[in-house]
């Protein structure tokens, strides 16, 4: 970074000085809290993490140094609830990612779909043949839940999930919100959220991860074996269950 861009000295000690502010209004709020969730402690941490960040920034970009603290995402963290106590009506948010890792089953699994459906028309004929066709046409068939519990049979390979569970006073009209399904989410009134994602699984093995030196036990290896016996016979025949022509 050229000098003429980098921060002064004293814009680097003025960032410090705000961190130690930040920090006592921080411990401050804490002290008078109120409740787990007091709205206080969380503006305080908020404001806190910032100034902290801006230190830093500035720091790296005047000295080339970084401090030893590990700066919170804000972002991803729920503020306190102040929705309803009883609410009235809850709205349920899912989202689950995939990966594609199997096309050529993906589409083989679409095109039975497609096969047993008597009454597809000619627009849908060549549905199957592509990506993007074969999902439309496996999602439309199957409820998420059970795509989710068959996802390997369709070629697919689970990545991160979450639901929140969202409060509000009334149900929305019917069509209401359809077309803008995920907008204006109220992150105050969320009642609870739960995330499934392989970082934690990393976090796990990082903790738990046998020695090189361990001789996998009996139980392990027949587990191995009944793992490679079911996949065996899932490439041998990849029927699904058979479909309702009448769906």
């Amino acid at each position: 970074m050229s000098d003429a861009v980098q921060p002064t000295a004293a814009e680097v000690r003025a960032a410090a000085e705000a961190v130690k502010t930040a920090l006592d209004r921080h411990l401050a709020a804490v002290e008078r809290r109120s409740g787990e969730d007091d709205p206080a402690v969380y503006e305080a941490f908020n404001q806190l993490a910032a100034a902290a960040e801006i230190y830093d920034e500035l720091l790296y970009d005047r000295y080339d140094e970084v401090t030893p603290f590990e700066i919170p995402g804000t972002e991803d963290a729920l503020p306190p609830y102040t929705g309803p106590e009883e609410p009235n009506a809850v709205s349920v948010l899912i989202r689950r990612d995939y990966s594609v890792v199997e096309p050529q089953r993906l589409l083989a699994q679409a095109q039975r779909v497609e096969a047993a459906d008597y009454d597809a028309g000619p627009d849908d004929a060549d549905a199957s043949g592509t990506v993007h066709g074969a999902l439309g046409i496996l999602f439309g068939e199957f409820e998420p839940d059970e795509i989710a519990s068959r996802h390997k049979e369709f070629g697919l390979e689970e990545g991160d999930s979450t639901l929140w569970v969202t409060a509000s006073d009334e149900q929305a009209d019917p069509g209401e919100w359809l077309e803008a399904p995920f907008e204006g989410v109220d992150p105050q009134r969320v009642v609870c959220r739960f995330d499934v994602s392989a970082v934690f699984d990393d976090e796990l093995d990082d903790v738990d991860e046998p020695d090189e030196d361990d001789e996998p036990d009996e139980d392990d290896e027949d587990a191995d074996d009944l793992e490679d016996d079911l996949d065996t016979e899932l490439d041998e025949d990849e029927d699904l269950e058979p479909l309702d022509s009448d769906r």
